[in-house]
């Protein structure tokens, strides 16, 4: 199976991903046998051939302007 590992910011926050999708609130994350979780976040590279996916944090300026839209 491909799995991913997500970082956050370059720390480690899941293992073992099989969903990723983005929602207007962030990326939303799936595992096995575990709730989905919402992470304030944009993607900031997919490494395939790692099985890694790097989020950044929302910055709290970034969500204001978006809602200015």
């Amino acid at each position: 199976m491909c799995q991913v590992t997500v970082y956050l910011d370059d720390e480690k926050i899941m293992d073992n991903v099989m969903l990723v999708e983005p929602l207007p609130e962030g990326i939303r994350l799936v595992k096995m046998f575990e709730p989905p979780r919402v992470v304030p976040a944009t993607i900031r590279q997919i490494d395939l051939m790692k099985n890694k996916l790097i989020l950044e944090t929302i910055k709290q300026d970034e969500e204001n302007h978006e809602g200015d839209r």
